[in-house]
């Protein structure tokens, strides 16, 4: 997925107000944040007037008592300034981090919508950087952004106004140095920004590394790739380091000037101010409460620079992350039809499919399936059979409905497949892959997946129909054994065969095998042979075939070249004809590599 920063407009008002949409199930508590933070640029500077009427009518005069009541008044005053800010800074956080939970949830559930093509050309470290990282940076719109912005703003406007009431001449003095403050922060705001997009990128791409040479580990150590692959590593995450000391280097640059400026500004207050005192032209509170009115107004302008670099990041990580949520790269569905009560035929007629978007690339795709045409009873068993990429795996993508045919009709019971809802077909097909996927959870959660429907005396008599019943007994735990991360603690045979329970038990129309017994040895095949039978009967069944010995009994045999039919019968037919099948059956019993 493009990287794609957004404008370089200083707010983006659109996604500004998509953003905060998302508080309207919040508005009340959102109200009250607003109504705080108000609160709070009015308090701020009204602490420093009364320091100096203090000093000007109490201190300079002696009156004690009115001294101790100014300074009740002044504690009483810090204290709920410090309580309203507590809430402030507790409700806008508690606000961000309900909007990112509901927009994470979105999101997963967005993500889990797509077709497999889109997981095709994202990578999975992309989704991990959009799903976290930058969803935790969105809640600091609320809790650092745009309402603590516009509170320090309205902060500002009430100091300069308390500035102006006091004493014009001390006001003027004091902001004599803002213009050079300004264009300081302008200049930061723009450096920084473009440093924190580099490094909104480098953590996508440090993820992404990560994600994938972890998941793919056994391959860097078996072809001992690991210094090559270090070296690639060291070089993501330099570049990783270079973006956050450009972020450093603004930040080290800035902060001092604020700092000078700051000064600089207090001492021209003090070298007019004492003068004026002298002659009676300001009194001391005066100058002490500016003195305090400077420290006030720098310190929002030198953190409004950095807040509002904060909000510029939420905005580029909520682009990116509505960007993702306004993909339609979705199934959908023209009359979202429930499938719940179909037979399970299927028929395919001049079915045209690529993996390439011919609108993307604007030149001819590479065709996988050519007008295939096929037929599949209900109850009955077809078994694809023919070279690497000659389509068998993509037929029974487009049955699930993972990716999209181009050209052509697909029927389940008649009906075109594009007519059911995704989700209702396939709650009817169930798959068994080759290469199984378990996730790092028990055997029984596996099996069921978590649906509430299956109950335990299902799985267990699934697990003995299929006969895996007796390994699992015999595992620590027995079905509340936790397979680890993609099932590593258990042999292929056996995760096969966790694959199998699962398909039986959630009782499919549709039975999809993909080369389900290929990668086995001998004994677990005789117990899948069996599960197979079991799982088949009465139920419309398709399996891609590696071993020719599995298939014999099916239905229909159909033979398979670059995404065209060349032969297609029974076992004993197919055989008689003497051609592609027979070549097929005869390198592969003879000790040949026929298939892949």
């Amino acid at each position: 997925m493009a990287e794609r920063s957004v404008s370089g407009k200083a707010l983006d008002w659109p996604v500004i107000r998509r953003i905060f949409q998302l508080v309207r199930p919040y508005r009340t508590v959102f109200r009250i944040s607003v109504v705080l933070t108000l609160l709070l640029a009015v308090l701020s500077p009204v602490r420093p007037w009364l320091i100096q009427f203090t000093i000007d009518n109490f201190i300079s005069k002696g009156d004690y008592p009115g001294l101790l009541n100014m300074t009740v008044v002044l504690l009483s005053l810090l204290i709920f300034q410090s309580i309203v800010q507590y809430f402030n800074t507790f409700l806008t956080n508690r606000i961000g981090q309900s909007v990112v939970r509901d927009l994470r949830i979105n999101l997963f559930r967005h993500i889990t919508g797509f077709r497999l093509k889109f997981f095709d050309k994202t990578p999975i470290g992309t989704l991990i950087t959009r799903t976290i990282s930058d969803l935790e940076t969105i809640a600091d719109i609320f809790s650092e952004g745009l309402i603590v912005i516009i509170g320090d703003l309205l902060q500002l406007l009430f100091i300069v106004i308390f500035m102006f009431v006091i004493d014009w001449r001390l006001a003027l003095i004091s902001l004599s140095t803002v213009p050079f403050l300004l264009t300081a922060t302008s200049v930061f705001k723009n450096g920084i920004k473009e440093a924190f997009r580099e490094v909104r990128t480098e953590v996508a791409a440090l993820n992404t590394f990560v994600q994938e040479h972890i998941t793919g580990m056994s391959v860097v150590q078996i072809f001992n790739r690991e210094e090559e692959e270090l070296k690639r590593f060291k070089s993501i995450n330099k570049r990783h380091m270079k973006a956050h000391i450009k972020s450093v280097w603004y930040y080290s640059i800035f902060y001092p000037v604020v700092e000078l400026l700051t000064a600089v500004s207090i001492g021209l207050l003090v070298w007019w101010g004492s003068k004026a005192v002298l002659i009676h032209q300001v009194s001391i509170g005066n100058v002490i409460a500016f003195i305090m009115y400077i420290n006030m107004l720098f310190r929002p302008i030198r953190e409004l620079a950095d807040k509002f670099n904060t909000l510029q990041m939420g905005m580029v990580s909520s682009e990116r992350v509505l960007r993702l949520l306004d993909s339609r790269d979705v199934i959908e569905s023209t009359v979202n039809k429930s499938a719940d009560a179909i037979s399970g035929e299927i028929q395919f007629k001049e079915v045209w499919f690529s993996y390439d978007d011919p609108s993307e690339k604007h030149l001819d795709p590479e065709w996988i399936l050519k007008g295939l045409s096929l037929h599949v009873p209900q109850g009955t068993s077809l078994a694809l059979v023919g070279a690497t990429g000659s389509g068998k795996s993509s037929i029974a993508n487009l049955i699930c409905r993972l990716y999209e045919f181009q050209k052509g009709q697909l029927l389940i019971d008649g009906s075109d497949i594009r007519t059911y809802d995704p989700s209702s077909l396939r709650r009817q097909i169930s798959m068994v892959l080759q290469d199984v996927f378990l996730f790092s959870d028990s055997i029984a959660n596996n099996i069921s997946l978590k649906d509430p429907t299956i109950t335990r005396e299902q799985i267990i008599a699934a697990a003995k129909a299929v006969g895996a019943h007796r390994f699992i007994e015999k595992l620590p735990g027995g079905y509340d054994y936790n397979v680890m991360e993609r099932g590593a603690t258990l042999s292929t045979g056996q995760r096969q065969l966790i694959a199998f329970i699962r398909a039986y038990v959630f009782n499919p129309r549709i039975l999809i095998l993909d080369e389900a017994t290929s990668s086995i040895d001998s004994e677990t095949e005789e117990l899948i042979r069996i599960a197979t039978e079991k799982l088949t009967a009465g139920r419309t069944s398709v399996i891609i075939a590696h071993r020719l010995s599995t298939i014999q009994k099916c239905d229909k045999i159909l033979v398979l070249d670059h995404g065209q039919k060349m032969e297609e019968g029974s076992h004993d037919e197919l055989l008689a004809l003497n051609s592609a099948y027979r070549k097929l059956f005869d390198a592969q019993f003879s000790g040949e590599n026929g298939l892949s």
